[in-house]
């Protein structure tokens, strides 16, 4: 199928510029940044919605968002958090993750969805984040291989959120992980082709977490506690795993491509979302 050809092409050729902001000169790269929700302590908080789909139509504005980690929210934050009128949220993190930095609401109030996903190349690179540092190489070698986890392993995982985002009748849809861009990228992604963005533009929203995400304010304190024994290593590097690269999504949709004959069958057949309930997606989040 056409979008078949047109993502597993683009995001095979598509190369990565360090750094990212090569898109960020034109309007279009500036209305994408105005996705950002600025609330005091939040992480890479955005609206997905916006965008074009390939047969004219658009996602709707106010009900699909992403973020990392709520727990740093400040009083004020929450409060704007709740104008979102999000009625759920789905957690991808760990049982560790969300033990460490618990979500600042009740648990009913906005309704939560707990799907733990942890790649076995994170595994394993946490582990090896243990014995020493990690060169830049290593970094995007591990990265890569993680994306190639979520698409190759995790589909059952995906497929849940899927019905739950489904079965949310009113008010706003919110995916999130620890910095919102890994586990949830790939969600993202997942929900735009099946809702018809071009893959373009998958991959522009994607690589957007490298400019929303909070460079001075969240990445470098976060890291300061695992570096008191050595140097800062360089942005790139960091930004290697703090940030993501077209590669990274490309692995993920390789693997589709490759194992699973291509995204629409991969949204069929892996996900569970026949034409019905692709249909009953579009109907409820598409102008």
């Amino acid at each position: 199928s056409h979008l078949e050809t047109s993502a597993s092409s683009h995001y095979r050729t598509t190369q990565f510029r360090h750094p990212i902001r090569n898109f960020l000169s034109s309007q279009r790269a500036r209305d994408m940044l105005a996705r950002t929700i600025p609330l005091p302590g939040a992480v890479n908080l955005r609206d997905f919605g916006g965008y074009a789909t390939r047969d004219g139509r658009r996602v709707r504005h106010g009900l699909l968002f992403r973020s990392g980690l709520l727990s740093r929210l400040e009083p004020q934050g929450r409060r704007g958090f709740l104008e979102l009128d999000v009625r759920l949220i789905c957690d991808l993190r760990r049982h560790a993750e969300r033990d460490e930095h618990p979500t600042p609401f009740p648990a009913d109030a906005p309704q939560r969805l707990e799907i733990p996903i942890d790649p076995g190349n994170a595994v394993d690179m946490r582990a090896q984040r243990e014995r020493g540092t990690l060169s830049l190489q290593q970094r995007v070698d591990f990265m890569v291989a993680i994306n190639r986890d979520l698409a190759r392993d995790h589909a059952q995982d995906y497929a849940r959120m899927f019905e739950a985002l489904l079965a949310l009748d009113e008010g706003g849809f919110l995916v999130h992980c620890s910095a919102g861009k890994d586990r949830t990228g790939f969600a993202c992604a997942l929900i735009h082709h099946a809702l018809g963005v071009p893959a373009q533009t998958v991959l522009e929203d994607y690589l957007l977490t490298n400019e929303a995400i909070d460079y001075e304010g969240y990445v470098l304190p976060v890291l300061a506690p695992r570096l008191e024994s050595g140097p800062l290593p360089d942005q790139e590097t960091i930004m290697s795993l703090a940030g993501v690269r077209p590669e990274y999504l490309r692995a993920a949709f390789e693997t589709i491509e490759t194992e699973f004959e291509g995204v629409e069958r991969y949204i069929e057949d892996a996900i569970g979302l026949d034409a019905g309930k692709r249909e009953r997606l579009r109907e409820r989040l598409l102008d």
